[in-house]
């Protein structure tokens, strides 16, 4: 299965679907808890939930992606400058 992230004004972000459908993005690092009951709820650490279509899966796929490539851009910028 392939997820999205895009890059928006120097933060990266996860493309997640709302239960109605609709196409938002999310900041991983705002993340506190998933549930699955069975929808899955998204718990933020600013108190907002968020009900997805995603499975829990497959948000947290999204996350290990996100972290990732923050690492790899970590990475790369610490070697640029050594």
């Amino acid at each position: 299965m392939s997820y999205k992230s895009v890059t928006v004004l120097g933060e990266t972000m996860i493309e997640l679907t709302k239960i109605n459908g609709k196409k938002f993005y999310v900041n991983a690092d705002l993340m506190e808890f998933l549930e699955a009951t069975p929808d899955t709820i998204i718990s933020l650490t600013t108190g907002k939930k968020i009900i997805v279509k995603e499975n829990v899966e497959e948000v947290i796929e999204l996350v290990i992606q996100y972290k990732s490539k923050a690492l790899r851009n970590w990475e790369i910028l610490t070697n640029e400058r050594t």
